[in-house]
């Protein structure tokens, strides 16, 4: 009987023992391959993105004149709060143009962009756009309790000022900081190492909408171990407690 609750008992903290960080998220494999970081230093701006909210103001005469988008026949002199939404096929509706495909786009060049369509019906017309709502999401010590939702109001905000934002790196692997963008189904992940002043180039790098940037978490084995094994040690106490008792 003893000999086969100690393998019971044996069976349940070696199983514990495998798993030490279960909060942990997106783990890679060993032999999975990373996107080229090279491919970011491509991207030197902001470029306008799927759900992207957009301050819009339009004027007439270089800026002389602000235009009221909801009554484009008005003038007016206060700032008008209007905001448009760029759907999920990469189109904002703006007023007389209809929807305008603006995706891809850097803000310079979409507001280059609606100034030549909007010449068409107002004289030297000049536009202003701001994304409102960019944002990305922050594991900064690669477990879920610590993450940040930053909202970025640069719009060409860097890896290295997000990570300001957030609090710094929290308890996580500076030397292991993974980068993911694009679509969920297929996105791209970069592996970024910034345990080193040579990291800096890898990190001055311009975030874009819904990036996610998690930092593997430090693996204390023995916290982890002891987390682990204390409820089946519990476990374990009390039916030899119950066994001792019987006999």
């Amino acid at each position: 009987m003893k000999q086969i609750i100690f393998t019971i008992i044996g069976l349940i903290l070696f199983s514990s023992c495998k798993v030490l960080s279960p909060e942990q998220m997106l783990r890679t494999p060993r032999s999975y391959e990373y996107s080229d970081i090279s491919d970011l230093k491509k991207v030197e701006e902001y470029r306008i993105a799927p759900n992207d909210e957009l301050f819009f103001q339009l004027m007439t005469n270089d800026g002389e004149k602000l235009i009221d988008p909801l009554d484009p026949s008005s003038m007016r002199q206060t700032r008008p709060e209007v905001r448009y939404l760029v759907e999920y096929d990469g189109k904002v509706k703006l007023p007389i143009l209809g929807r305008i495909n603006i995706e891809g786009n850097t803000i310079r060049e979409a507001e280059e962009m609606l100034e030549k369509k909007y010449s068409a019906f107002y004289n030297r017309p000049f536009v202003q756009l701001h994304v409102t709502n960019n944002r990305v999401i922050i594991f900064p010590g690669g477990r879920g309790g610590s993450s940040k939702v930053i909202y970025l109001e640069n719009a060409n905000t860097t890896l290295f000022e997000a990570l300001a934002m957030a609090g710094g790196i929290d308890d996580g692997k500076a030397h292991n900081v993974k980068l993911i963008r694009g679509e969920p189904d297929k996105p791209k992940v970069y592996k970024l190492d910034l345990s080193t002043i040579d990291g800096i180039d890898s990190a001055n790098l311009t975030l874009q909408a819904n990036d996610i940037i998690y930092v593997d978490p430090r693996h204390r084995v023995p916290e982890r171990l002891l987390e682990n094994i204390t409820p089946y040690a519990t476990l374990a106490s009390t039916i030899l407690l119950i066994y001792s008792l019987i006999n």
